[in-house]
């Protein structure tokens, strides 16, 4: 199971590695290995969520994530896409941006490849961060069959009963943001808050009216075993694109902490990509093992290092926020939601254990 599910990530991280190899010798290794490190550190709750979605797509969307899907995470996202924000940060043409990013300039001397692409953080962090925040508030006002941090989830339950209440609060959080945060970009970072939150509503709601309805559910929600019932069609497409732009989301972080390592483009598409294989088979791995049903806090740490993710980019739109951080946080919500969930097994366990012995003397 282990060698099937993560077969590939073993596999492109040998070729990772001889490429670095090849490409900056054994500093190049230990550059690459450090930043595989911190993309699957960064992205861990990324595919969590993923699973979430991924669960209820068939076999062969599932196969289409891990192709089509792994394609434009790696060459998109941790490639080409710094090349883009500098293109369009700087003025300059593609071959241009490539020359320039070849030259290894230090992020900190203006006119570097490296410090374009740290002078456009601002806009990255407002689209990232709000696209990220609406995940994170959708999933605090939605109803749950179970809740974790019940003190806080359960009257925010009822508080999501007033309409567009995500939408409310985001917009909100957002114009303070621009307005004292952001204060020397304010134009820029509400139109990319704005473009972030709006590319959220888009595809999830495209998922959701393409998607089965509540009758569809009912009827056809589960099987016999107790499966989770499979989504096909235009409903597939539009969860994967969901998936996508949420990896999109989720890389930004990584691109951005990645210069903080190195502002080598060669090593840190190595890395990077390298991480993003790990981070899809873990996605995997989570759906083959039924983990997300087996330990029921899983999802809702998931989605509090996405909320605490979000609050720690809006933050970095005017402060740095160092990668240590960033990378621990999300580490430290799916690791208490995984012990509470072991908690939480034992305790229903020795319930029932209890109980039986009091079922036979009945």
């Amino acid at each position: 199971m282990i060698l099937r599910t993560f077969g590939w990530s073993f596999l492109f991280t040998a070729l990772g590695v001889l490429g670095a190899l090849w490409y900056g010798g054994i500093e190049g290794i230990a550059l690459a290995l450090i930043l595989i490190i911190l993309e699957i550190s960064l992205s861990f709750d990324n595919a969590v969520v993923n699973a979430k979605v991924l669960e209820r797509m068939s076999d062969f969307w599932q196969k289409i994530f891990l192709t089509v899907g792994i394609v434009i995470a790696v060459f998109g996202m941790r490639l080409v896409f710094p090349f883009v924000v500098v293109a369009m940060a700087a003025g300059l043409s593609p071959v241009e941006v490539i020359e320039l990013a070849l030259e290894k300039g230090d992020p900190e001397t203006p006119g570097t490849y490296g410090y374009y692409l740290a002078d456009a953080h601002h806009t990255i962090a407002a689209f990232g961060g709000m696209f990220l925040l609406m995940i994170f508030l959708n999933f605090l006002f939605e109803e749950k069959d179970v809740t974790w941090l019940s003190w806080i989830e359960k009257p925010l339950e009822k508080a999501g009963k007033v309409e567009a209440l995500s939408i409310i609060v985001a917009v909100g959080i957002l114009f303070v943001a621009a307005r004292t945060i952001g204060d020397e970009h304010e134009a820029s970072v509400l139109t990319a808050g704005l473009a972030g939150l709006l590319t959220y509503l888009v595809v999830n709601g495209l998922a959701e009216a393409f998607g089965p309805d509540e009758e569809e559910l009912e009827h056809l929600g589960e099987d016999a075993s107790g499966n989770v019932m499979k989504v096909v069609g235009k409903a597939a497409f539009f969860l994967f694109l969901y998936l996508e732009v949420l990896d999109a989301s989720f890389s930004f972080d990584g691109v951005i902490g990645a210069f903080a390592v190195t502002t080598d483009p060669i090593i840190i598409a190595i890395g990077l990509g390298v991480g993003a294989f790990y981070v899809r088979s873990v996605t995997i791995y989570l759906v083959h093992q039924g983990t997300l049903s087996d330990y029921r806090y899983l999802d809702h740490g998931a989605h509090w290092a996405i909320g605490a993710l979000a609050a720690l980019l809006i933050i970095s739109i005017g402060y740095h926020v160092p990668e240590v951080i960033t990378g621990l946080i999300g580490v430290a919500f799916i690791g208490a939601a995984f012990f509470m969930s072991i908690r939480a097994n034992k305790r229903e366990a020795a319930a029932e254990a209890q109980d039986e012995p009091e079922a036979v003397s009945s």
